[in-house]
C-alpha cells in the first residue's frame, strides 16, 4: 500500500483530480465526506456541536444546518479552533482506521484533504498539491456555485496561502490549463506515485 496525500485551494479542481485519480485505480479516502457521514443525525459528534455552538444550528429534521455554523464561527479563530477540536480528531481517527483496512494490499491510497496545513498530520509518502490562478479559481466558482468573488476571496483568506500550499508539496498539479493538460499532468504523477515507497504502518 501506497498512501498519498491530495490538497489544493478553493476552486483549485482538487475533486477532479481526485476523480481522475480514481479512474486510475486509487482508492479516495475522501476528509470532506467522513466530515459529513460523523455529523449525520444521530451522530456523537452533532450533539458534541450542539452543546458547544447551540441548538440552532440543528435543523428541524435532525441534520447541521452547516451555513449557521459557518456563520457562527467564520472570523472568530477562538469558535474555529473549537471546532476544530472537536471534529479533527474524530476525522482523524476515521482516516486512520481506513487507511488501515488497505493495510497488506498494493493500492495506491490517496487522502484527500482540502485544507491539509501540515503533512506530517498523517502518515504519507508524498503529497500532491493541485494548484491555479486564484483569478482563475475565482472565475470557475462564480460560475458554478452560488457564491460571489468577494466571498471567495474571503475563503482564500482563512485558508493556507498559495505559497505556503506549494512549498508542502512533493509534486504540484497545475490546473490553470485545460482538461487535456491536467490528464497527462495526472499521468506523471500517478507514474511518481509507483516509485515510492509502500506504507510502513
Amino acid at each position: 500500500m501506497i498512501v498519498v496525500g491530495l490538497t489544493g485551494g478553493i476552486g483549485s479542481g482538487k475533486s477532479t483530480v481526485t476523480e481522475l485519480l480514481a479512474r486510475r485505480g486509487a482508492v479516495i479516502i475522501d476528509a470532506d465526506a467522513i466530515v459529513h457521514e460523523l455529523q449525520r443525525p444521530g451522530a456523537p459528534l452533532l450533539d458534541d456541536l450542539a452543546a458547544r455552538f447551540g441548538r440552532d444550528i440543528i435543523t428541524a429534521d435532525g441534520a447541521l444546518d452547516r451555513g449557521k455554523l459557518a456563520a457562527l464561527v467564520f472570523g472568530d479563530d477562538g469558535a474555529v479552533s473549537e471546532l476544530n477540536a472537536l471534529v479533527h480528531p474524530a476525522v482523524r481517527a476515521e482516516i486512520a482506521r481506513r487507511v488501515a483496512s488497505h493495510a497488506g494490499t498494493d493500492n495506491v491510497v490517496v487522502l484527500d484533504i482540502p485544507l491539509l496545513t501540515e503533512r506530517h498530520t498523517y502518515a504519507m509518502a508524498g503529497l500532491v498539491v493541485v494548484d491555479v490562478e486564484p483569478e482563475i479559481a475565482i472565475e470557475r466558482l462564480v460560475a458554478s456555485r452560488e457564491l460571489s468573488a468577494e466571498q471567495i476571496r474571503a475563503r482564500m483568506a482563512a485558508q493556507l496561502s498559495r505559497d505556503e500550499r506549494v512549498a508542502l508539496a512533493d509534486r504540484v498539479i497545475d490546473n490553470s490549463g485545460d482538461r487535456d493538460a491536467l490528464e497527462r499532468q495526472v499521468d506523471d504523477v500517478w507514474e511518481w506515485i509507483h516509485t515510492l515507497p509502500p506504507h510502513a504502518g
